[in-house]
């Protein structure tokens, strides 16, 4: 229902917008008002998504927390869409988002609405059993190991046999 609203929603608020503004201030002033957020919207998302960008290289140097800095970028790529779609209430909501605390609103109100949760797939590996490691100098690796005849099919189907 939410994404519902959004794609007939957001339009519908946008032509409002349009017909309201362009009939206050005329049509040139409103298209070159449009134009010009997407310019500036363009130029300040370029900018922070590189400090964005250095403020991710530098946690993972440090080896710290990249989410924090993924966020802001992810966020700032939203704004940027948003303010080269055409309309006042997109550009509008692109122009908060360029806002650090803005930003920082947005995910911890998202952060308290996630829930991370992993799935596995397929067999559980059994791990092999525990076996001394060489003494010193000994340069022997114990293995083991099964040929597998490179002529034989591999299965019922037939399909996985080599080709001679």
């Amino acid at each position: 229902m939410w994404l519902f609203l959004i794609f007939v929603g957001v339009p519908i608020l946008e032509i409002a917008l349009f017909v309201k503004v362009g009939g206050a201030i005329g049509l040139g002033p409103t298209l070159l008002i449009v134009i010009l957020t997407a310019i500036i919207g363009t130029a300040l998302m370029r900018r922070q998504g590189m400090a964005a960008l250095a403020r991710l290289q530098q946690q993972l140097e440090q080896g710290g927390d990249p989410v924090g800095p993924i966020a802001h970028g992810a966020l700032i790529l939203v704004a940027g869409m948003l303010l080269l779609t055409p309309g006042f209430f997109t550009d509008t909501m692109g122009l908060l988002l360029l806002i650090p605390a803005v930003r920082d609103r947005v995910i911890a109100w998202g952060g308290k609405r996630i829930t991370v949760q992993t799935v596995s797939f397929g067999q559980t590996r059994r791990s092999a059993p525990h076996r001394p490691a060489p003494p010193a100098g000994n340069d022997t690796i114990d293995v083991d190991y099964e040929v597998i005849d490179e002529d034989a099919p591999r299965g019922s189907s037939g399909w996985t046999k080599h080709p001679k």
